[in-house]
C-alpha cells in the first residue's frame, strides 16, 4: 500500500485525484477487510496532511471518500464506524480547510451513535460540528441541528443541556415551514416544559400534539397518555382543573391505563394510597424527583400542634411536608377535594387526611390560599380552615368527621347556619302572619 500511495504521490495533481479515489474502491472491494482502516488511514493522511498533494485535490478526494461511506458501499456497521471516526480523527489538523466534509462526517457518526442508543455520545458529536463557519448553514438546517440535539439529549435525560440548545431553537423556528421538523420542536417543547416540571404548560402541548394527524397513532396514544401524566401531576388549582376537564372530555382517554386517577380527580374525589401506588409505577425517572423543604416551612410545621390528648383527634402523622412531586401532587389534590365535602376542618384532622404533622398541613392549606389556588381562609387562634366555594347546600354541611370534631361557637359566621337561621325566622313570620289572618 505504501508503495502505491508514493506512486501517486510523484504524479501530477491532473492525475492524482481520480487515482487515489480509483485506489479508495480498490481497497474497498478486497474480499479480506482486516487492512481496510489502516490503508485507508494512510491514503486519507496522505491526500489532506502532506505538502505534495495539493488542496484542491485533497478537498476532491476526501469528498469522494466521504461520498462513499455515506451510500453505505461499506456494510459492516462497525467498519463504518472505525473508517468514520479514524477518518475525522486525521483530519483534524487541517479541520479548517475541510471542514464541510468533518461535517458530513460527523452527521454520519451521529447517525451511528444514533442507532446503537448512544445517545449522549451522538449528541455530543453533533455540539462539535460546525454551523458558522467558511459555509455557514441556513437557518432552517441549523434548526434541525439543534432540535436533533435537543431531542437526543432528552433520551439522555440531560434536559439542562437540552434546554440551551432548545433555546437556541426557539430563535430559529420561524425559518422553517418544514411540517416535520416544527413538529420535532413542538415535541421538544412539551418535554422541556415536562422536565422542568412545568407540567400544565406540557400536559396542554402533549394533549396538541396528540391531535395531529401526521403523526403516528401509537406515538399519538403515548402522547395522550404524557398529557394525563403531567395534568395529574401539575399543582392543584382551577388552570389544572380547566385542563383535567378538557382531557376527561376526551373520549380516547377512557382506554388509558391512569384514566381512573384522572376520573378521580376531575371529579374531586379522595385518592388513596393504592390509587397511588399504582400510579407511581409508570412514572418516569424526572417525575419522581425529591423535592426539598425550606427551612421555614419546616419551622412552620413543627410549630403547630394541637391537643395531643384529645380522644377525639386522630393521632397526628410526623411528616413535615411531601417529598417528591407526585407526592405533592396527591397532598394538593387531596386538600382541595376536601374543601368540596367539608366547611371547615381542624389543622390536625387535615393532617390525618394528607399524612402530615398539623402545622405542614395549615402550611399547605396557606400556600394554596395565597396562590388563589383554594377558596378558603385559616383561623389560627381555634386551628380551623374554613372552605369558601360554591357547595350544594345538601352536600356540604358536612364537617371534618371522624377527621376532627369542631365545636360551634355562639356566631361562627358559617354561611350555612346563617341560612339555616333566616329560614327558621322566615318560617317564623309566616306562621305568625297566617294566625294574624286567620284567627281561631
Amino acid at each position: 500500500m505504501d508503495s502505491k500511495i508514493s506512486a501517486l504521490r510523484n504524479q501530477g495533481q491532473k492525475e492524482q485525484g481520480a487515482n487515489f479515489i480509483a485506489l479508495i474502491h480498490e481497497v474497498l472491494a478486497r474480499p479480506d477487510q482486516s487492512a481496510v482502516v489502516s490503508d485507508l488511514h494512510a491514503l486519507v493522511d496522505t491526500v489532506v496532511n502532506h505538502d505534495d498533494v495539493g488542496l484542491v485535490v485533497g478537498r476532491q478526494v476526501l469528498s469522494e471518500f466521504v461520498k462513499i461511506l455515506g451510500e453505505g458501499t461499506v456494510k459492516q456497521p462497525e467498519l463504518r464506524k472505525a473508517l468514520v471516526e479514524d477518518t475525522l480523527a486525521t483530519i483534524q489538523p487541517r479541520i479548517v480547510s475541510y471542514e464541510e466534509q468533518a461535517n458530513i462526517l460527523r452527521f454520519q457518526l451521529a447517525d451511528i451513535l444514533e442507532e446503537e442508543e448512544d445517545w449522549s455520545d451522538a449528541a455530543q458529536v453533533l455540539m462539535r460540528t460546525s454551523l458558522d463557519g467558511q459555509r455557514a448553514m441556513a437557518d432552517s438546517d441549523k434548526l434541525r441541528v439543534y432540535v436533533r440535539i435537543v431531542r437526543l439529549l432528552l433520551e439522555e435525560e440531560d434536559s439542562v443541556q437540552a434546554e440551551t440548545y432548545y433555546n437556541r431553537a426557539a430563535l430559529l423556528v420561524h425559518s422553517t415551514s418544514d411540517k416535520e421538523t416544527l413538529l420535532q420542536f413542538k415535541l421538544c417543547q412539551a418535554r422541556i416544559s415536562d422536565y422542568s416540571r412545568k407540567f400544565l404548560e406540557a400536559a396542554s402541548r402533549y394533549h396538541e400534539l396528540s391531535y395531529v394527524g401526521d403523526i403516528d397513532e401509537e406515538e399519538r396514544r403515548q402522547m395522550l397518555l404524557a398529557a394525563v401524566t403531567c395534568a395529574v401531576l401539575a399543582p392543584a388549582g382551577p388552570n389544572r382543573s380547566r385542563v383535567l376537564a378538557s382531557l376527561y372530555r376526551d373520549e380516547r382517554t377512557i382506554d388509558l391505563p391512569t384514566y381512573n386517577i384522572l376520573s378521580k380527580m376531575f371529579l374531586d374525589h379522595i385518592l388513596r394510597s393504592a390509587e397511588v401506588k399504582s400510579f407511581e409505577e409508570t412514572l418516569k425517572p424526572h417525575q419522581l424527583a425529591k423535592i426539598a423543604i425550606s427551612s421555614n416551612d419546616r419551622l412552620a410545621s413543627a410549630g403547630q400542634d394541637d391537643d395531643p390528648t384529645s380522644v377525639n383527634e386522630p393521632a397526628a402523622s410526623t411528616r413535615t411536608g411531601p417529598s417528591t412531586v407526585l407526592d405533592r401532587a396527591v397532598m394538593e389534590h387531596n386538600l382541595l377535594a376536601s374543601s368540596k365535602i367539608y366547611n371547615n376542618i381542624t389543622f390536625r384532622g387535615l393532617g390525618a387526611l394528607l399524612d402530615l404533622t398539623p402545622g405542614a398541613a395549615e402550611t399547605m392549606a396557606r400556600k394554596m390560599i395565597e396562590q388563589g389556588r383554594l377558596r378558603g381562609s385559616i383561623d389560627q387562634v381555634d386551628k380551623l380552615i374554613w372552605f369558601e366555594g360554591s357547595r350544594e347546600e345538601d352536600d356540604a354541611q358536612g364537617k371534618a368527621g371522624g377527621l376532627g370534631d369542631v365545636e360551634d361557637a355562639e356566631d361562627t359566621g358559617a354561611p350555612f347556619t346563617k341560612r339555616w337561621d333566616n329560614q327558621i325566622r322566615l318560617t317564623a313570620a309566616n306562621v305568625r302572619r297566617t294566625h294574624i289572618d286567620n284567627p281561631c
